[in-house]
């Protein structure tokens, strides 16, 4: 096929050989297949913010690191340089996320590299060497959904463990190869440490696997899996082996409205004081 603009860098550096056919178009990014030499692999074009349907709204963006105070604060002003480097920043969060979760064992596919906004990486295979299918394009038995629930939610662990929650994790998001399920699309990834809104966004991500489930095996819609990982991550008692039950005791004390306000308003405190550090430099 005629080698996409977006492309033609990445063909003149050597690094793609041939562009063999559009895989599919997402709602932030083109996916090519394509072949590096003799391997056979998929080039993720990321769009334009204006053509994105999925924005970066701020809750993904927060805890995102940048290299200097020059480019935080352009991105803040919302300058060319400064949306530049929000496109920059958004791109690199995938490839930060995928090379950080396959080192900890999560099933992603394997990343070679980003260059000029566009991510080389591993084409997910099925059984037969075909493009694997997401997850919602395959038929499931009860049982068959409850093992990839299963076998999600330890994956799910294990991207905490490594302090990544995916964000936008649903059936859609999510490859079945020979082995079983694999997660893709991660450049809305968080890290959780690092966000305020981390227990929410781990929690939607794993009631989307819920929600999915059950309509093959019922019984998955009873379950509190999301507040538990995230209970035993905050408590300091999540690892990849964790025994997860799918239940959780109620904190029935009363909140204690003054730790809470006091945490309050160090907070304001610090965002101050990083305001302030910013207009001086």
């Amino acid at each position: 096929m005629k080698i996409p603009k977006r492309l033609q860098p990445l063909v003149e550096e050597g690094l793609i050989d041939e562009v063999i056919r559009q895989l599919m178009s997402g709602k932030e990014a083109t996916v090519y297949v394509v072949r590096c030499g003799d391997e056979i692999r998929c080039a993720k074009v990321y769009k334009e913010a204006n053509q994105r349907s999925f924005r970066q709204a701020a809750s993904y963006q927060e805890g995102r690191k940048v290299r200097n105070s020059r480019q935080a604060r352009a991105m803040e002003k919302g300058t060319r340089y400064g949306r530049k480097m929000q496109e920059e920043v958004w791109q690199n969060a995938e490839v930060d996320a995928l090379y950080r979760l396959a080192a900890a064992g999560v099933r992603v596919p394997k990343p070679y590299i980003c260059f000029e906004g566009v991510l080389l990486m591993e084409l997910v295979t099925d059984a037969m060497g075909q493009v694997a299918p997401r997850l919602n394009d395959v038929a499931l038995t009860a049982q068959e959904a409850v093992e990839y629930h299963e076998a999600l939610l330890r994956q799910v662990v294990l991207m905490l463990c490594a302090g990544v929650i995916h964000g936008d994790l649903s059936e859609y998001n999510i490859l079945v190869d020979a082995e079983g399920p694999v997660i893709i699309d991660l450049p809305q990834a968080i890290n959780a440490a690092g966000n305020t809104e981390a227990a929410p966004m781990l929690e939607r991500d794993v009631a989307n696997l819920a929600a999915y489930f059950s309509q093959f095996a019922p019984h998955i819609s009873d379950t509190q899996y999301g507040k538990e990982i995230w209970k035993l991550y905050v408590d300091g008692l999540l690892n990849p082996d964790a025994v997860l039950t799918g239940r959780i005791a109620l904190n029935k004390r009363p909140a204690d409205v003054g730790a809470v306000l006091h945490e309050i308003e160090l907070a304001r405190r610090e965002e101050e004081e990083r305001l302030r550090r910013l207009q001086e430099m």
